[in-house]
């Protein structure tokens, strides 16, 4: 599963919003302490805007602020709403299906299934909790420090397998 550059920064936009809500915060700092273009920064606000996740203060002092408690963000939902779709294959797609197995194929079923599971998981989860780290707020400073991540190396050992998606014998 891929999310679009699109729901990332959305995602993004939240964290920081609700990092910082003890002041009006501007689509620029949000930009800065991402790295992220304003422009492309300023669609994702407008929509978060239209669907309530987000408020906007006009004037000089104005700024940004969730329109929502943190609890009241489902995650789920945000996905939804800033994914253009999820057709994971190109059967998914009525308008553009040229598979000539999907009238057979049980692998379409299969990574439907999946992409339910996916997102009942983020339906499971809301702003608050990706913000509280031991019952405890997030410092604001420590959520967007830049941290390098190494690739680890790859083992040979197959690894045990998730619990509950053991693969029958």
């Amino acid at each position: 599963m891929r999310l679009t550059t699109y729901t990332d920064y959305a995602l993004r936009t939240l964290m920081y919003l609700a990092a910082q809500r003890d002041r009006l915060v501007t689509i620029q700092d949000i930009a800065d302490a991402h790295g992220i273009a304003k422009n492309h920064l300023t669609k994702v606000v407008h929509q978060l805007g239209i669907l309530g996740f987000v408020e906007s203060l006009r004037g000089r002092k104005g700024g940004l602020r969730l329109g929502k408690e943190p609890a009241q963000i489902n995650i789920g939902a945000v996905v939804r709403s800033t994914e253009p779709d999820f057709y994971m294959a190109e059967c998914f797609d009525p308008q553009k299906n040229n598979c000539r197995l999907s009238s057979a194929c049980i692998l379409k079923d299969t990574i439907y299934q999946a992409t339910a599971a996916y997102l009942a998981v983020l339906d499971g989860v809301t702003l608050e909790i990706l913000m509280a780290t031991s019952g405890s707020p997030v410092a604001p400073q420590a959520l967007f420090k830049s941290i390098p991540i190494r690739p680890q190396p790859v083992s040979a050992e197959k690894p045990p397998p998730l619990a509950g998606l053991e693969t029958p014998v």
